[in-house]
């Protein structure tokens, strides 16, 4: 299935079920919250991931990953000087079909992808191995961070574990994106087995790292 979407490209990865709060100021993206606001609910969007260029200065973005996701606003703050504060949720994967730069902000055609989790033997498999390799992680950054982390019981269900995991890893850029590409989760999670025997390897020989903030994700300027 595919729609037409506006697009918000930034330097980082949204996966589905990640809380993304934007604080909107440049001109073109307040038209397209505008935009938004003047179409029916739900109001979404496809935040995607800058291969080239920035998000603001004056080459700007000049290449997209192929892949997205699809945010869904929770809700939106207008501000006296007519900037937003917009809180949304990421809800499912886009593959980018076609670019139109005809408004001040992108738009495009995207195909909606979808979240199967694999096959179901080697699912089990694959979230066990990466719930224990998970939290050895996390035990290993608690230490180097002389921080404690607290996380809830992880989740059994492969693409929900899948998706929080990567986004809690601490790993750059085109991690990220190629953890989001993967067609399914017991991909997703094999991707995510090798990266973090090569964090817990790198954390190991380093001894020292910032501990990720597993409560709420960044603030995003555009």
């Amino acid at each position: 299935m595919s729609e037409r979407l506006p697009l918000f490209p930034l330097g980082t990865v949204l996966f589905p079920g990640l809380i993304l709060p934007l604080h909107i100021f440049e001109p073109r993206y307040r038209r397209l919250v505008r935009d938004l606001l003047s179409g029916p609910a739900p109001r979404r969007f496809g935040v995607i991931a800058i291969r080239e260029g920035r998000e603001t200065g004056v080459r700007g973005v000049s290449a997209l990953h192929e892949v997205g996701c699809v945010a869904t606003v929770k809700e939106i703050t207008e501000l006296d000087d007519g900037r937003y504060d917009m809180l949304t949720i990421g809800t499912q994967r886009f593959r980018l079909a076609a670019l139109d730069e005809s408004l001040p902000y992108l738009s495009g055609e995207v195909e909606l992808l979808g979240d199967p989790s694999g096959d179901e033997a080697e699912s089990e498999v694959a979230v066990r191995e990466v719930q224990r390799a998970f939290r050895g992680y996390l035990d290993l950054l608690a230490a180097a961070g002389s921080a404690e982390i607290s996380v809830p019981d992880l989740p059994d269900e492969p693409v929900l574990l899948s998706y929080l995991v990567a986004a809690a890893m601490i790993i750059e850029l085109p991690d990220r994106q190629e953890l989001l590409v993967q067609p399914d989760a017991v991909s997703r999670l094999a991707a995510e087995r090798r990266l973090l025997s090569r964090e817990v390897a790198m954390l190991r020989s380093l001894g020292s790292t910032p501990a990720p903030d597993l409560r709420s994700s960044p603030y995003n300027p555009n």
